[in-house]
């Protein structure tokens, strides 16, 4: 005798189902009704709190506009570039507290690990002799070997993230000064291997226009590419205009700041690099298993574990990327300088770092962000710094209004947060 289990029965015809209300995507509006489905689906992420980097890019604009309007020299292409270089030591830091932060976490210790990678860039190249090459990939290594350090306090120990990279801080901060010596400053080669991370320019305007027609070819072959592969798999995706339109307003940004930086000296190296970073931190965490437990650790840390993620792991290999950006980070500053010294990862960088991440729209809640923030936000600051500095305005004044604008972030992303909650999508 046979038995039929009806739980597993399929529906033939879902139309006869009793006449049930079949559930549709929201993102399918924008497909089928054009402009109509566009504005209810911007609608729809207003109500639910989903303001994506909307208040960044108005921000910026504010920026650009009241600065010019104050001094003519803002929007200049001298002064675009010089905040183009100078964001990058910073933004890259950023990008590693981005990955800190998805976890619902904080480090404290970016600051000082930027400064011992400096210092021992400047000890073993310029007091040992070592090549320069290897010395720089020893200063990573060991802002890795940092960063990991602090994530098996944290993660295996089970010690506060708060207080483990708080120590770290003080602890990096004294080992550098121990590295330095007495002197308390190392000078650097200007024409060295991190001299010219801030100081290289690629002159030949092919090598600008070349990089934004690049950027922009990959980005409409890749949606494009991934429409087509949700199309297949019948999963809501974006229409062509939607992707063409897209592609539009990135060549137009690409290509303006491609003539901005050869009417100076060309595109920054700096600047490139940057952008590669940017591109492959964001392949790795939207397009990775990787990245994906990532945001399943900012979501739900018990979820995570309960569905087989290797929680300890994850959270140590994301302490020893930041530590790693913190590196990399200190060596664009000590390139900046053209020295290791004793002030390097002091003063306000910490706090300049997590505002970057937090204004570019990275949540401070977890689970929420992309490393393209750190652009963003390094932007809003360095802007900020910048166009106080034409005017003459003190650092106190600088101090106060990023502290304003960091507030401000904060307080939209709890706002934020709590209309998700109220519309059910936290």
């Amino acid at each position: 005798m046979t038995t039929t289990d009806k739980t597993s029965t399929p529906v033939v015809n879902p139309d006869a189902a009793g006449g049930a209300d079949i559930a549709v995507d929201p993102r399918l509006l924008v497909r089928e009704q054009g402009f109509v489905g566009y504005l209810s689906e911007f609608k729809r992420k207003m109500r639910g709190g989903d303001l994506g980097s909307i208040p960044v890019i108005i921000g910026l604009l504010i920026i650009c506009v009241v600065f010019q309007s104050l001094n003519s020299e803002f929007l200049s292409a001298k002064n675009l570039s010089d905040i183009a270089v100078t964001m990058v030591a910073t933004g890259m830091m950023a990008v590693g507290i981005i990955f800190v932060l998805l976890l619902g976490e904080i480090d404290l210790s970016v600051g000082s690990v930027s400064g011992v990678s400096g210092a021992v860039v400047a000890v073993l190249s310029v007091t040992h002799g070592m090549n320069e090459w290897l010395a720089v990939l020893v200063a990573i290594l060991s802002g890795a070997l940092m960063g990991a350090i602090h994530g098996f306090f944290f993660a295996r120990i089970g010690a506060p993230a708060f207080a483990v990279t708080l120590a770290g801080l003080l602890f990096w901060l004294g080992f550098m000064l121990q590295l330095l010596g007495d002197t308390g400053t190392i000078n650097l080669d200007s024409d060295g291997v991190v001299g010219q991370l801030t100081t290289y320019y690629f002159s030949d305007v092919a090598a600008a226009y070349g990089l934004a027609a690049v950027g922009v070819i990959v980005y409409f072959l890749s949606a494009f590419l991934d429409t087509r592969r949700r199309e297949a798999a019948g999963v809501p995706s974006r229409p062509i205009v939607d992707i063409v339109v897209r592609t539009v307003v990135l060549a137009v940004f690409a290509f303006g700041a491609a003539f901005m930086f050869n009417q100076y000296r060309g595109l920054p190296l700096a600047l490139v690099l940057f952008l590669v970073v940017l591109v492959g931190t964001d392949f790795l965490l939207r397009r990775t298993s990787y990245g994906r437990k990532i945001f399943a650790l900012g979501g739900s840390v018990e979820a995570s574990r309960r569905a087989g993620i290797n929680v300890t792991a994850i959270r140590i290999s994301v302490f020893s990327i930041a530590g790693t950006f913190a590196a990399v980070g200190g060596l664009f500053w000590a390139s900046k300088i053209a020295a290791a010294n004793q002030g390097s990862g002091a003063g306000d960088l910490l706090m300049n770092v997590i505002a970057a991440a937090v204004i570019g729209g990275t949540s401070l809640f977890g689970g929420r962000g992309r490393t393209w923030n750190a652009l963003l936000g390094v932007m809003v600051i360095v802007s900020i710094q910048y166009g106080l500095a034409l005017e003459g305005i003190a650092t106190p004044i600088n101090y106060m209004i990023t502290g304003a604008v960091l507030l401000i972030t904060v307080v939209i992303d709890s706002i934020t947060r709590k209309t998700q909650k109220t519309a059910g999508r936290a």
